[in-house]
């Protein structure tokens, strides 16, 4: 109880973020339809959030260097809250593309002082607790957003409004707290040869992952829309997607400890053809069908990322884990931004079908070279600790590194 008291202002502000930032994406492609956006520009949104995220990931560990972690957060919570209050005073495809890219940065700005300062508290007895909780923390926020959005009027300053005051609301746990201020991480440098030179297929399985995920949670509305789903059903569907995520974690963890985690990448990107399948039949048979292909499909992808992460940091020396995790999160991001460009490009050519289809061909191809792969190089002997990673900021690897250091059976 005390290790909870003693982040719960970072946790408070995670949340927060999560409702407010965090929910803009499903709420920008809903607007977008009802405004008649094309599909290609409501994709641009979805992009635009990403290169933000990757600014923001950059920046942010050399702001918190000049101004402190406190007024850091400040200027990046500031920045999405702007973003979002501005959508109904200027409503153009680009203006809206330049706001989510404020929110972008806002989410990866304000992620990385929170994990900084998670960092520089946490010791070695209390690291795997607090990234437990820290994980349900963040996994809870992200699911409530999305069924937030179901009560939210498309295109309407009020739902907006919501938003920026939630977002706004974050400052206050990290303004009022009475924890000193750690010194300033350094930041990690970007190499992403590095992660390449690790692991061919790690680093593909994280390029994937951005490519799934980023169209499923940026233009699945498109889909949801096409499809007939009401607003409502849309938010389910999208918040059932990353219960069945996070569902998945610990079973797919366990199985990566214990066998080959090319097999388990392999199995899940099969899992992942067969859900974007089921996802499309099922998507006129009723909301419990739709509700399951969701679940399924979140279940077969979701961890996708973790055990990519994972395999490419059994090829890493203990020195090399912090810049590596910034070497993968820069290439999901490179992923995450054509995704939905890509997808909503596609949903305008051939129909919403496409937006799956491009999904399972990135997963075929991603088992075609995951299978010439393991005709190159043998599997580790002694691997690290599989972890539940979150797509966050770059400094995510410092929190990780000691975790992955040990032995998968030291975790049990």
């Amino acid at each position: 109880m005390r290790l909870i008291l003693t982040f719960i202002a970072l946790f408070l502000s995670d949340v927060l973020l999560q409702f407010g930032s965090g929910g803009v994406a499903p709420l920008d492609a809903l607007s977008g339809i009802h405004l008649s956006f094309t599909n290609a520009q409501i994709g641009m949104l979805g992009s635009a959030h990403f290169l933000g995220f990757f600014v923001g990931c950059w920046w942010a560990p050399r702001l918190m260097g000049t101004v402190g972690h406190s007024r850091a957060f400040a200027a990046f919570a500031a920045a999405g809250t702007i973003g979002i209050l501005a959508h109904m005073l200027i409503v153009t495809p680009v203006a809206w593309m330049a706001m989510r890219t404020l929110s972008g940065l806002c989410i990866a700005g304000c992620y990385t002082i929170i994990e900084a300062w998670l960092n520089a508290r946490l010791t070695n007895e209390t690291r795997g607790r607090t990234m437990g909780i820290y994980r349900m923390v963040d996994a809870g926020g992200s699911f409530g957003a999305q069924l937030f959005i179901g009560v939210l009027p498309p295109a309407a300053f009020v739902s907006y409004n919501l938003l920026a005051i939630l977002c706004c609301a974050a400052l206050f746990p990290v303004a009022l707290t009475t924890m000193e201020q750690p010194e300033t991480p350094a930041a990690p440098r970007l190499r992403p040869k590095l992660a390449f030179d690790c692991s061919p297929l790690g680093s593909m399985g994280v390029i994937v992952s951005g490519i799934t995920g980023s169209a499923f949670r940026m233009v699945g509305p498109l889909f949801g829309a096409a499809v007939g789903l009401s607003v409502h059903q849309i938010a389910l569907f999208l918040a059932t997607y990353v219960a069945g995520g996070w569902v998945a974690q610990m079973p797919v963890g366990m199985l990566a400890d214990r066998f080959d985690r090319r097999h388990v990448l392999l199995g899940l990107s099969m899992g992942a053809i067969l859900a974007s399948g089921a996802t499309v039949m099922l998507a006129h048979t009723g909301t419990a069908g739709v509700l399951a292909s969701a679940a399924f499909f979140g279940f077969t992808t979701f961890p996708i990322y973790s055990v990519s992460s994972a395999h490419g940091h059994d090829f890493a020396a203990s020195s090399e884990r912090v810049e590596l995790s910034a070497a993968q999160m820069f290439l999901y991001a490179v992923g995450a931004m054509a995704s939905p460009i890509a997808a909503s490009t596609l949903i305008t050519l051939f129909g919403p079908s496409a937006m799956f289809a491009l999904i399972a061909v990135a997963h075929v191809l991603l088992i075609v070279f995951g299978l010439a792969r393991m005709k190159v190089r043998p599997t580790r002997g002694p691997r690290t600790r599989f972890v539940a990673e979150p797509r966050t900021s770059f400094l995510i690897g410092s929190l990780q590194q000691p975790l992955r250091d040990k032995a998968p059976e030291d975790g049990r």
